[in-house]
């Protein structure tokens, strides 16, 4: 799967270098095998975004995406799409999110939800449906998918912050960045992907990849 997403990243052509950044031993040997790029890391970090940050903290860039392991059917289309939300020179921090059709994921909590302002910067995430369902109104609803980008220094910085309540409330290390005002600008997608966090994801990403 590491290799299917290295090689999705990297078939975008958007992105001047391409490194999978892990503490594991396997997970490099493999990479390098395969004739692709990877970073052995302190096996200290808290987060994948610390690990990341220990990464690009010598590298002369602007602009850092953070596509996790687990997103094997990430494409152009939507990192294209984030990369542009960074034209607007007061965006230090994007991510991406689209509109959630299947109501069931609602209260699902390894689905996270996301509410944002007009302007598209993020208001909150969380495991519990946001927003609450008046009576006679329908909102819709959205899921955070977990794709970032940073300008450079709002990583560095964001790294160097200590956890927060919401953060360790939610078990959501994106509302770090929230609690200390710097905002997230989310850019809604029609990707939808399946970030694989259990067995039942899995076997639907499996499914997925066998019927194309």
């Amino acid at each position: 799967m590491i290799i299917r997403v290295y090689q999705a990243v990297v078939d975008t052509e958007l992105f001047s270098d391409v490194i999978v950044a892990t503490d594991d031993q396997r997970i490099f040997d493999t990479v390098v095998k395969s004739g692709g790029k990877a970073a052995l890391t302190s096996a200290e970090h808290r987060s994948g975004t610390d690990r990341i940050a220990e990464v690009v903290r010598d590298i002369d860039c602007d602009v850092v995406f953070n596509v996790q392991g687990d997103e094997p059917f990430i494409s152009r289309k939507p990192l294209k799409k984030l990369l542009a939300a960074f034209e607007d020179g007061s965006v230090k921090v994007g991510t991406l999110i689209h509109k959630l059709e299947n109501l069931d994921d609602l209260h699902n909590p390894n689905v996270v939800k996301v509410v944002a302002a007009s302007n598209g910067d993020a208001i909150y995430f969380s495991r519990s449906a946001i927003p609450n369902r008046a009576r006679d109104y329908v909102p819709d609803y959205y899921r955070h998918i977990g794709v970032y980008a940073y300008r450079k220094e709002a990583l560095l910085e964001f790294v160097s912050l200590s956890p927060g309540k919401l953060e360790l409330a939610e078990s959501l290390e994106q509302l770090r960045l929230l609690e200390n005002g710097i905002a997230i600008r989310t850019v809604c997608s029609e990707y939808r992907g399946i970030g694989i966090d259990t067995p039942e994801d899995l076997e639907k990403a499996q499914a997925m990849y066998a019927g194309k």
